[in-house]
């Protein structure tokens, strides 16, 4: 079905709209299309997405990888876990400590698993964070091992081939790692994934490039120079120069558009467009793809191409942001070539791309006219080597995104369109495209309450990834595990030493639920081992900017010697926002309407008969300003508190002095009071990740 629009295809007929004559030919031959898409990963952006049973998750997926449908991206950059937090959240590392090895750990193996199944031509690549305590520093021959061994579990267990892998996301730059790193893949057997480096952000970001043209064994180790967010820094034309002097294709590893609506969409691809016309990059990857995260969470919307936040209804939302991608991705292929002389800005606001295939001569072009202040028209003189035959059309304004016009067809080799501002087109002599949707998306429906999870419904652990349902850890990892008296099955928090977090470090905890819930009990059986300790959260309003973790709400803690201590946690501390003596200070600290950050004892007890190796059930109840701690069922604290009102759950494993607490927990419970509402959602069948053949 044609969209009805007003716009004028004209065929060399005068108007008086401002007029520009391009001319593209096979003639003018520019770089190869690296490809488009999106970072999976640089947070738990997927935490949920593997929650969704079927047919929702595979419709979530479709939406952005199925080729000519949705997104139809074409390259994907994962992140390789490392148990530390990387913006929203962590993702358990294949290889907690030195020596441990699973890769059927997490879910990212999935995610590429399944983005290469329904698209086989999908270009893989993948980068660090974060990496566990044994590796040392980024730089070291243990980072080159553990890099090394994740490749090795993609290919071995997943069957999935990476086709490019980055030193790491915005740590600097080391020359002998990269040189080292080469080294050992083509001893290794990955001699054919490139390299690229180093990933960095700001003005500095390809200053090490001046080493490259220096150092012939740097130059042959990188096969690609990357760096991040050439939308808001580009390339000199210096930089540029230097770049493709060496002979080195130029990748954008990680752009940002934090816009709503169609402003992330015509942003995308006025971003696509100027990385090549400006920077000259051929591969760009934005900051990220399916926020399968909860609303709570930084950046949960903005600049998600999919909302994927509510696994137990099934509801997803795609966004305008998605159809931005669509005009790329439905009119091009990894390997076609940019025409030079179709890439430019237009006279009139606005620019345009064009690609071919070298193989069958078609082309695309795709347009926006963000900063057009009027109509504008275009006349192109389709040249030597690209097809003849019509093109159609696809639009998108902020009425209506990404819908098909009537074709266009050429006379004598030339058309002429009048462009509308504030536009994107994509005009292709392929065929295909569609705007992909699906029927019958489940509503919308809160968190069920009350919750419970005994962790026996996951009866092979490693059909999971060895995660449970719903939970989204933000830094360390809770992963099911046999229950220390083997006596089924629990969760622990398994990472005992400060990680190398991309992000600064705080306790580390998973969340769950609703951030509306206000009065509720969450509880949990807790099993300290010697020197740990454990808690359970509420009324969680915050978890940081996404470079820092600090939650704001309540937590209960209970430590191996029965010391139960009830904690206020008002976010980070910034010893700047504080002034006067200690008495001031306190003053200060108490006001509710002034957000400063730290951790606050509120309320604590002795508790007898609590020892290592015991399980003990551990309980907050929250009722109006009244926070209630009990231990096995008998109350031990209670305050006043109206700090926060509402908000979500969760488990919590502190640091201690030197480690972090490594607690089992079992047979978590949420439970509303009066003034929370009982929602009676049954929770649906989920497949599993892994499935045993």
């Amino acid at each position: 079905m044609l969209a009805v629009l007003t716009i004028l295809i004209l065929h060399g007929i005068p108007t008086k709209a401002g007029s520009q004559t391009v001319n593209i030919s096979a003639l003018s031959c520019g770089k190869q299309f690296d490809g488009i898409g999106v970072v999976d990963g640089g947070g738990a952006t997927s935490v949920l997405l593997k929650d969704y049973p079927e047919p929702w998750r595979t419709q979530i997926m479709e939406m952005v990888y199925k080729p000519m449908f949705g997104a139809s991206i074409s390259a994907l950059l994962a992140e390789i876990p490392g148990d530390g937090n990387s913006t929203q959240g962590s993702m358990p590392s294949h290889s907690h400590w030195r020596g441990d090895a699973n890769f059927e750990r997490g879910y990212t193996w999935w995610v590429m698993r399944e983005a290469k199944r329904l698209n086989p031509s999908l270009s893989l690549d993948a980068t660090s964070w974060s990496a566990p305590h044994y590796v040392g520093n980024f730089w070291s021959e243990d980072m080159v091992d553990y890099y090394i061994s994740w490749m090795q579990g993609l290919r071995e267990v997943h069957g999935v081939e990476l086709d490019a892998l980055g030193c790491h996301n915005e740590k600097g730059y080391s020359y002998d790692f990269a040189k080292n790193m080469r080294r050992a893949m083509n001893e290794r057997g990955f001699a054919n994934v490139k390299l690229h480096g180093f990933g960095n952000w700001g003005e500095n970001k390809v200053e090490f490039v001046a080493e490259m043209q220096r150092d012939p064994e740097l130059a042959a180790a990188l096969d690609a120079v990357c760096a991040h967010t050439f939308s808001e820094i580009q390339l000199t034309p210096e930089q540029r120069k230097a770049i493709e002097d060496m002979g080195k294709p130029i990748w954008n590893s990680e752009d940002h558009f934090y816009f709503p609506g169609y402003e992330a969409l015509i942003g995308i691809v006025k971003g696509f467009n100027e990385n090549y016309i400006v920077s000259g990059a051929t591969k760009v990857v934005n900051w990220y793809g399916i926020a399968g995260v909860y609303p709570l969470e930084p950046y949960a919307c903005d600049p998600a191409l999919v909302l994927a936040r509510e696994p137990w209804s099934g509801n997803f939302q795609v966004r305008e942001a998605l159809w931005g991608y669509a005009h790329y991705g439905q009119f091009s292929r990894v390997g076609w070539r940019y025409v030079d002389d179709g890439c430019l800005h237009l006279k009139g606001g606005g620019s345009m791309v064009t690609l071919r295939d070298p193989q069958t001569g078609d082309y695309s072009v795709i347009i926006e006219t963000k900063d057009a202040k009027k109509a504008q028209t275009l006349r192109l003189n389709v040249g030597e080597g690209l097809k003849d035959g019509k093109l159609c059309v696809w639009y998108s304004d902020r009425k209506q995104q990404f819908v098909r016009l009537s074709d266009i067809a050429p006379r004598k080799g030339s058309f002429s369109i009048t462009l509308k501002p504030d536009a994107v087109y994509s005009f292709s002599t392929t065929t295909g495209q569609q705007h992909g949707t699906f029927a019958n998306i489940p509503d919308s429906k809160p968190f069920p309450i009350p919750y419970g999870d005994d962790f026996e419904q996951y009866s092979n652990p490693s059909e999971w990834g060895y995660l449970p349902h719903y939970t989204a850890d933000l830094i360390g990892c809770f992963e099911l595990v046999e229950r220390p008296d083997h006596k089924g099955q629990c969760i622990r928090q398994v990472v005992g030493d400060h990680t190398l977090s991309w992000a600064p470090e705080w306790h580390h905890y998973t969340i769950l639920g609703d951030s509306a819930w206000t009065d509720y009990e969450v509880s949990a059986d807790v099993w300290l081992t010697p020197g740990d300790e454990a808690g359970v959260m509420g009324r969680l309003c915050d978890v940081g900017s996404g470079y820092g973790i600090w939650a704001k709400g309540y937590y209960l803690k209970l430590n191996d010697q029965g010391l139960c201590t009830l904690v206020l946690t008002r976010g980070k501390l910034d010893q700047k926002e504080l002034i006067g003596d200690k008495e001031q200070q306190a003053i200060i600290l108490a006001r509710k309407d002034v957000e400063i950050g730290g951790e606050y004892t509120i309320a604590e007890a002795k508790v007898q008969d609590v020892a290592p190796c015991q399980w003990h059930n551990l309980k907050l109840r929250f009722e109006g300003d009244q926070l209630t701690g009990f231990v096995d069922g008998r109350q031990v604290v209670q305050v006043t508190s109206d700090h926060y009102g509402k908000g979500m759950a969760g488990l919590i494993a502190p640091l201690l002095e030197r480690r972090v607490s490594t607690p089992f927990f079992d047979n978590l419970k949420i439970v509303p009071l009066g003034r929370t509402k009982p929602v009676p959602t049954p929770l649906p069948a989920i497949n599993s990740l892994y499935p045993n053949p």
